[in-house]
């Protein structure tokens, strides 16, 4: 059965032509939401969809997702003059009673799209994964969001209130993977939930390791969720966690390889200075890291602040400043000494 209604992120809703707004950045895949009057049974302190939060319902990280019926969505993607605007769909599940009939009705409805389709769920069971490969979903992500276990369970797991647990994330993944297939399955990290650098770059090299794919997240405080009054993680740091990533995705560098403090501080990647500023000149770094054709406009700044994650490529003047942070923390920073 169809779903009468479904969000949809308000910069999709524009290039559907669904909403008007003036964009800096315009999406490159269609950004979708199961839609329930309740909330998620999750409580992960940063969600507003969490089970405690008092955000906003139509929120989710700072992004807001009106409603629309699906089958006006529907057609509005039949409707679209430039059938490239997107290059794939996402649908963000919820963990609500009846979410996977719905999920499976709103695949149901876009697969006349033609769009390659990807969702990102909590773990679901194996009989439920298959069901999705059969109707057509090329990649599932399933977001650990944590480094650690114990940040896990701070901040989704028993310690928050919420059902999720460590362990059963990694044998979900494992059985993603037999089903979707190598480099299909992807999960989420997010900066700044109080892990070190050397448990993220760890948590990074482990799960790349086994084939899934990392999405780069930082932590974005939503007025509203358990987590409003955390700062984000500072730039420099996030900085630094982004040229990892690429480090060992696109070179197969090796935890070893980079040097740490006793905090567990990256202050190396024994990489040359002059090597290092070649990679950051490229800009590929600090592209929004996820799915093939994902670029998240403003999913974790406002317009008009400093972008974590460019989704687009950055400009001359952006570059000069990421080599302007980095050299001012060349103290800190043994790369730029």
């Amino acid at each position: 059965m169809i779903p009468e209604y479904i969000r949809v992120s308000v910069g999709t809703a524009t290039v559907l032509g669904l909403r008007q707004m003036q964009m800096d950045a315009v999406p490159t895949t269609a950004y979708l939401m199961l839609y329930t009057e309740e909330r998620c049974r999750g409580n992960c302190g940063f969600c507003p969809q969490a089970r405690e939060s008092k955000a906003r319902s139509d929120a989710l990280s700072r992004i807001y997702w009106p409603k629309f019926k699906l089958l006006e969505v529907q057609q509005a993607f039949e409707n679209l003059k430039r059938k490239e605007s997107f290059k794939r769909i996402c649908i963000q599940g919820i963990n609500y009673a009846g979410f996977f009939e719905d999920l499976i009705g709103t695949i149901k409805a876009l697969r006349g799209t033609e769009k390659s389709i990807s969702v990102s769920v909590q773990p679901l069971k194996v009989t439920q994964m298959r069901k999705l490969r059969e109707l057509g979903v090329e990649r599932i992500g399933i977001p650990f969001d944590a480094a650690t276990k114990d940040i896990f369970h701070k901040v989704k797991g028993k310690g928050a209130k919420g059902p999720y647990k460590w362990e059963n994330y990694f044998e979900t993944i494992k059985e993603a993977q037999r089903i979707f297939g190598h480099r299909n399955v992807s999960t989420h990290l997010i900066i700044g939930l109080g892990e070190t650098d050397y448990e993220a770059i760890k948590f990074m090299q482990e799960i790349m390791d086994a084939g899934v794919l990392v999405a780069l997240f930082t932590f974005t405080p939503v007025k509203g969720t358990t987590f409003e009054n955390i700062p984000r993680p500072h730039l420099f740091k996030y900085r630094k966690m982004q040229l990892a990533r690429y480090f060992i995705l696109k070179e197969r560098r090796r935890l070893e390889n980079f040097k740490f403090d006793d905090k567990g501080t990256l202050i190396s990647f024994n990489t040359p200075k002059e090597d290092l500023k070649t990679l950051i000149k490229m800009g590929i770094p600090f592209l929004t890291s996820g799915c093939p054709g994902c670029n998240r406009p403003y999913y974790n700044e406002r317009p008009g602040e400093t972008l974590f994650n460019y989704p687009r490529p950055l400009l001359n003047s952006e570059i000069e400043e990421i080599i302007k942070l980095l050299e001012e923390h060349a103290d800190d920073f043994v790369a730029f000494n």
